[in-house]
């Protein structure tokens, strides 16, 4: 469904959104193709060193809920396990990221924005189904806090390990906020890093990120209005050097600033804007002393029935737009039904040369034709898999994961439950041995639940179903392998 080619390849070469849209940058010029994905925006892909897709996951706002998220394996199918995976349908609440300590296997991270699961991770092995992969572990809680609907993934400045960041939502806080919280990912697993406040104060769950080529400079955009630039130390993930474009509004019109991207020397943010009466384009250089004052209108066009959405630079370092088509009366449309074929949601918007200034950047709209898929608002949140190390600096002292002592890692049980779908997804890692016990108690000690389980280590993955269970704290102990794992949990 999707051709490669003999060329260097790029780990984020492949693109998987929309209504069943697919491109792939193998050969340079992107070709059009087909995928499963159904999503009016958060989706994300990942292919292998040879540019071959792997794997590639999306929320499906038409399902809903805490867990709409669905992993797709290479042959466009579901993946074993990839069902009801942690995500509530917005725009940029997934990112995967290769797991340091293991080259066949990856994270993807997810984000709660209208439901308090917080940032959650569930874990992909390749070898699982013969090499088509399988989720050994699923929505496992690092945070549970409701979130803003941005997280950003940047390689380390030693080109073996990641940087994750996400920020808190303001919704059902008693002051805005301007918190950040940074995550290591490394060969010991996930460290979360101390939180920073730094910047404006954010008002709004609406909002994205996005980075510049070489990882050292960070848009935060939102809906309220809000354009600030950041530095970012790849070596010590540290945010500094707020350069704030636009402020927080505090009452409307609001903008609804939606996506923005960098082109390739990271002279030039372009910003996508979507509210009644018009959708618009911007251009901003963020070279020059007043930055605000370089703002150019490329482009606007009248909402309904278009409205735009968001904005990735392509592995061929043009800037690919989205856009979705809503009916003329304004009514929302997902998805789209089978009459609701139009140029403007059948093709992708394009600028050809995002690093000229003002109408010489070449912007043409709905100029790339999908080969007949549609698309929505958004576009992958794949970050550059390819960064390489930062040469010459201090944490360039990694030439790969042989060189890193192996300690022998501490098997973990994590529980979560979901009071929406009461069932409490059951995760354990680091295990020995291939069968094991499950058993869950009450707080007095009668056992409510038991099972003799089969695994394949060193993981331990379920779905439990607990609608027969009253309300109160539960515990779960998992015998395998020698081990006994305990952890506690509430039923609500």
């Amino acid at each position: 469904m999707l051709a490669c080619f003999n060329l260097p390849a790029q780990r984020g070469n492949i693109w998987c959104f929309g209504d069943s849209a697919a491109l792939n940058f193998s050969g340079g010029t992107p070709v059009p193709g087909s995928s499963s994905v159904v999503s009016r925006g958060s989706c994300v892909s990942i292919s292998d060193a040879n540019g071959d897709l792997l794997f590639y996951a999306n929320t499906d706002g038409n399902s809903g809920g805490f867990f709409s998220g669905l992993i797709w394996n290479r042959n466009h199918n579901l993946m074993i396990g990839g069902d009801s995976v942690a995500g509530t349908a917005w725009y940029q609440e997934m990112v995967i990221i290769p797991n340091p300590a293991d080259d066949s296997s990856y994270y993807l991270f997810s984000v709660g924005v209208t439901y308090q699961f917080g940032l959650m991770y569930s874990l992909i092995d390749m070898r699982g189904d013969g090499g088509l992969g399988a989720v050994t572990q699923k929505n496992v809680q690092l945070m549970n806090i409701l979130m803003v609907d941005c997280i950003l993934a940047i390689k380390h400045g030693n080109g073996r390990d990641w940087w994750l960041l996400v920020k808190p939502s303001p919704v059902g806080q008693p002051v805005y906020n301007n918190t950040w919280y940074p995550f290591l990912i490394s060969p010991t697993g996930i460290t979360a890093m101390p939180y920073k406040n730094l910047g404006s104060l954010n008002g709004t769950a609406g909002a994205q990120l996005s980075v510049s080529s070489d990882g050292s400079k960070i848009c935060f955009n939102n809906w309220g209005g809000l354009i600030e630039l950041f530095n970012f130390d790849r070596c010590t993930g540290i945010i500094s050097s707020v350069n704030t474009i636009e402020p927080q509004l505090t009452v409307g019109p609001y903008p609804m600033y939606w996506s923005s991207a960098f082109s390739l020397s990271g002279r030039y943010l372009y910003v996508s804007s979507s509210t009644v009466p018009w959708s618009r384009l911007y251009q901003f250089d963020t070279w020059a002393a007043n930055i605000a004052a370089t703002k150019t209108l490329l482009w606007q066009t009248a909402v309904p029935p278009y409205t735009i959405g968001a904005l990735k630079r392509g592995p061929d370092e043009k800037i690919y737009i989205s856009c979705a088509w809503i009916q003329p009366n304004g009514g929302y449309q997902y998805p789209y039904d089978s009459t609701m074929y139009y140029a403007e949601n059948m093709n992708l918007s394009v600028i050809n040369s995002p690093d000229s200034a003002g109408v010489a950047c070449d912007f043409q709209p709905w100029s790339f034709y999908l080969g007949g898929k549609r698309t929505y608002w958004g576009l992958p949140n794949n970050p550059d898999y390819d960064l390489p190390a930062l040469a010459g600096s201090l944490c360039d002292t990694l030439v790969g994961i042989g060189d890193v002592p192996v300690q022998e890692q501490q098997p973990n049980l994590y529980v979560y439950y979901s009071p929406q779908w009461q069932t409490a997804f059951i995760n354990a890692n680091q295990l020995k041995g291939t069968s094991g016990k499950l058993q869950v108690f009450d707080v007095i000690g009668n056992l409510v639940f038991e099972e003799n389980t089969k695994f394949n280590p060193p993981y331990y993955t379920k779905n439990l179903n607990l609608t027969s269970l009253a309300k109160g704290m539960y515990v779960v102990t998992l015998e395998a392998g020698g081990q006994r794992l305990v952890k506690k949990f509430v039923v609500e």
